[in-house]
């Protein structure tokens, strides 16, 4: 399936958060990328407004737009506030609690090491990065890929406890995901309400 694999940095520059994970070239140019990004004037409008907050949780999160749109109908369709079920179902993903556990630096290498293999779920090697994580779930690394200098580097000096949904087991390099998170939780600076306001038009 397709990705985005063009300049993370421009991305970063246009939302002006480093949404790719810390950006050197963000900390010293943060402002919009182009000729005219220092002295843009122009007022975006509200569809703008409400488009750019979808964009920028589709790239946080490394998702495409069907696969957005489709996580978005099954949480209009779960009992809850769309907007944070949105967030719980992104946050879910199998690619993003890899990343959570601290096993790979960027989503995007989290996403890596899923498709490689490398990534167990409940003792069973999956390897779908959109697989969705439910609570009781133990998710690991598998047995010969605890070695792996990258793995292990990624690992060094990581504070698990900043997320309280993960119980992280350092012995067996596995975490059982506890629940789906709380809004209060999630880090991430995303107004998902500007997104439910987008798709309710």
């Amino acid at each position: 399936m397709a990705r985005y694999t063009g300049p993370k940095t421009k991305i970063a520059r246009k939302f002006g958060e480093p949404i790719f994970g810390p950006d050197k070239v963000l900390e010293r140019r943060n402002f919009p990328p182009g000729q005219h990004g220092q002295n843009r004037r122009r007022k975006t409008s509200e569809y703008g407004i409400q488009l750019r907050e979808k964009q920028k949780a589709k790239y946080t999160y490394g998702v495409l737009e069907r696969q957005f749109r489709n996580l978005f109908a099954k949480a209009e369709r779960t009992k809850g506030i769309t907007g944070e079920v949105l967030l719980q179902l992104l946050e879910s993903r199998l690619d993003n609690v890899v990343y959570r556990l601290g096993a790979a630096p960027t989503r995007a290498a989290a996403r890596q090491l899923v498709l490689h293999r490398h990534v167990v779920v409940n003792g069973q090697v999956v390897n779908i990065p959109s697989y969705h994580v439910e609570a009781g779930d133990v998710v690991g690394i598998r047995e010969k890929s605890k070695s792996l200098e990258v793995i292990a580097d990624s690992l060094a000096g990581f504070n698990h406890a900043k997320y309280p949904w993960i119980e992280w087991d350092e012995a067996s390099k596995s975490a059982k995901f506890l629940h789906t998170p709380d809004r209060a939780d999630i880090p991430e600076n995303i107004k998902e309400q500007l997104i439910v306001e987008l798709y309710s038009k």
